[in-house]
């Protein structure tokens, strides 16, 4: 097992995926221009691993940046593709930022993979290719056209640019992996999800205000169709999901003919956004103030997915809980006050 590229390998997921990938006999070269994350998350991962990994601190939308990365590090087994800008909300407000990152980033990364011959690659998708599904849980085979948001488009552009490139080169091995909502952090608490400014997401925020660095919480929507009114969503613990990136890759190297296979990475049950404020009281043993506030632009009301196919083809399952994952959070949201203190 040699290297594997993680672009965006200093953020959330990529920073965990890189310690399964060590795990499992892998050496993970870094990527990342760390616009959404920190170099200090190195020091975490040099605890975990038992080494300092290499960080390139590159953009992925530059080409001639990657080729140098490429060259310095080769011989490269296979590429984990992460990097990208991922709050829908933001998405709306400024779509060309989110078309020219994150479709561009994947072009520049696919060229310069070509040209090194490196033709394995796990593309980070996400569940909001789907849009609001006809039927739940949500299966592979569900339309993957009806995004709600620019940052959903470009999953699905990120898709079928990735089809048609093994339909005209059967060299590629390639896996999309349709996230649904990764949360948590290692139960170490050596290293978790990190937002730089304002967190875009339900569980950092909401960490952060039962820490009291944030005055309350605002739930956007309480009128959708569903038990409670707040939205549904699939919450995976993040080291599940880093575990499956794991399962994805050696699946692809094994393969002997042109791939490019979607897989759903899920627990296969949706929890509401009150269920989450009501699981992190309990792990606090605090109340969490918060607010009932309108929907939010692009957001779907209810989202779930079949996982089946994942574990029959990549013997992967999730096996953490909501309470896990958000136990997790709230260790690390305190190692991260713990460290501000020294």
């Amino acid at each position: 097992m040699g290297k594997v590229i993680v672009t965006g390998g200093a953020g959330y997921i990529g920073s965990h995926t890189a310690v399964e990938l060590a795990a499992a006999g892998h050496v993970p070269v870094l990527v990342d221009d760390l616009r959404n994350s920190e170099a200090a998350v190195l020091d975490g991962l040099a605890k975990l691993i038992g080494r300092r990994p290499v960080l390139h601190r590159v953009d992925c939308t530059d080409r001639h940046a990657l080729d140098a990365v490429f060259r310095a590090e080769g011989p490269v087994d296979g590429v984990v593709h992460f990097a990208a800008d991922k709050a829908v909300g933001e998405s709306v407000q400024d779509p060309l930022k989110y078309y020219a990152n994150n479709v561009g980033s994947l072009v520049a990364l696919l060229q310069v993979m070509r040209d090194h011959a490196v033709r394995t690659l796990v593309f980070s998708s996400s569940c909001t290719v789907y849009g609001q599904p006809d039927r739940l849980p949500v299966g592979e085979d569900a339309p993957d056209h009806n995004a709600l948001s620019p940052y959903g488009a470009t999953k699905v552009m990120g898709e079928r640019i990735l089809r048609d490139l093994v339909a005209s080169d059967p060299g590629w091995r390639v896996v999309l992996l349709r996230y649904f909502n990764p949360i948590g952090a290692h139960p170490s608490a050596g290293i978790g999800e990190l937002p730089l400014g304002v967190p875009n997401n339900l569980v950092p925020f909401a960490t952060q205000v039962a820490a009291g660095l944030r005055d309350r919480l605002v739930i956007h929507g309480t009128d959708y169709p569903t038990p409670d009114g707040s939205c549904v969503r699939d919450y995976i613990h993040v080291v599940d999901l880093a575990q499956a990136h794991v399962k994805a890759l050696a699946w692809a190297e094994a393969r002997t003919e042109a791939t490019c296979e979607v897989f759903n990475l899920g627990t296969g049950r949706g929890s509401s956004v009150l269920e989450v404020v009501r699981g992190l009281e309990a792990v606090t043993g605090r109340p969490l103030p918060h607010l009932l506030g309108p929907r939010r632009a692009g957001d779907v009301p209810e989202v779930f997915g079949d996982p089946r196919k994942a574990g029959a083809v990549l013997g992967w399952k999730a096996s953490r809980t909501l309470h896990d994952a958000l136990a997790d959070a709230w260790r690390w949201q305190q190692t991260l006050a713990d460290r501000d203190r020294g």
